[in-house]
């Protein structure tokens, strides 16, 4: 009994690994393939384009002109707690957590790992990026940020999580 709830314990990490791998093969493809600051393809006219640019901040850039020591400590130093916080509850069986939340977890925690390897070994060059999409004009944007598939991740899983805590069934 004991070893079928340890790879039941497991198997969202192997998730989450499985995307970081994902991910870094997908930047890796970018770097090796498309020039810095070029266009690769559009899809759909301009509607999707895959490019390649890097980013030293965090989301829409933010902190991109901070000093490294500051810019360390807040996309490296705080997400690798928020990581080993992350994997602690998906693990723990003292966790309230219910299933679909662990693997929600898993999800954000794949994406949380490939940025903090994109920020760790690419710190000057930044994260690469290479995903636009059209946005209409919509909040004043032509186009939504840039961004890759660690990216996606996160969101995609925190709206998960956060849809799975709305609709969650009160325990008695």
């Amino acid at each position: 009994m004991q070893k079928n709830n340890t790879a039941r314990k497991l198997l969202p990490f192997v998730f989450a690994l499985a995307l970081v791998v994902i991910d870094q093969v997908s930047k890796q493809w970018i770097i090796d393939n498309v020039p810095l600051n070029s266009v690769y393809k559009s899809f759909f006219g301009d509607f999707l384009i895959i490019c390649h640019i890097r980013n030293t901040g965090a989301a829409f850039s933010m902190g991109a002109g901070w000093g490294s020591v500051l810019r360390f400590a807040v996309f490296v130093l705080i997400p690798i707690g928020l990581i080993v916080l992350l994997s602690i509850a998906i693990w723990s069986e003292r966790s309230s957590f219910t299933s679909f939340q662990r693997w929600s977890g898993a999800v954000i925690l794949g994406g949380g790992i490939g940025t903090v390897l994109d920020r760790l070994f690419r710190f000057d060059e930044g994260v690469v990026d290479f995903i636009s999409v059209k946005f209409y004009g919509l909040f004043g944007m032509d186009r939504w940020p840039t961004f890759n598939i660690s990216d996606s991740c996160v969101v995609v899983g925190v709206i998960l999580f956060a849809f799975s805590i709305l609709f969650q069934k009160e325990k008695k």
